[in-house]
């Protein structure tokens, strides 16, 4: 038992593994800084298009305690971001993102649209507070966004 320990306690007393570490974290965190940057810059430009597109203002209802349009108002987030992340995760540089961020959530924009006019009495139904109609609505752009963030995990490396 002591030799594992002892191997672990050898390794983080070695300044040389620190060192490493240390310039690995500086030489990543801004990469890491741009590319989360930029995708949180898209996901927050795709909320306020969401938010100017919706027939019912779901901000609005959330601030009047509409329970459901709080559901739907998350769904929608959530639903914007998954494929915006794996948008992030399998893009090779800041340009990748940027083309596939922005494709993901015009292509996600027109589907959360498609979803709306499913339930044509959706801005009625919504504006009651009806949290069965919000659930419907989640689940339908959850599932839309889980599709395309499959379809997009590939799509930037399929090019090599």
């Amino acid at each position: 038992m002591g030799s594992w320990i002892e191997q672990i306690r050898a390794y983080l007393g070695e300044q040389g593994a620190l060192d490493a570490s240390l310039s690995a974290f500086a030489q990543g965190f801004p990469t890491f800084a741009a590319h989360g940057g930029i995708t949180v810059a898209i996901l927050m430009v795709g909320l306020l298009v969401h938010n100017a597109v919706t027939p019912y203002k779901e901000l609005k209802l959330v601030r009047e305690n509409n329970a459901a349009a709080g559901l739907l108002l998350g769904g929608s987030i959530v639903s914007l971001a998954v494929p915006l992340s794996f948008a992030m995760a399998s893009s090779l540089n800041w340009a990748d993102i940027l083309i596939w961020g922005v494709l993901t959530v015009i292509v996600q924009l027109i589907a959360l649209r498609f979803v709306d006019f499913l339930l044509p009495d959706a801005p009625r139904r919504i504006q009651n507070g009806e949290i069965a109609a919000a659930s419907v609505l989640v689940g339908m752009k959850l599932a839309f966004g889980f599709v395309l963030a499959a379809a997009v995990a590939g799509a930037p490396l399929a090019r090599l």
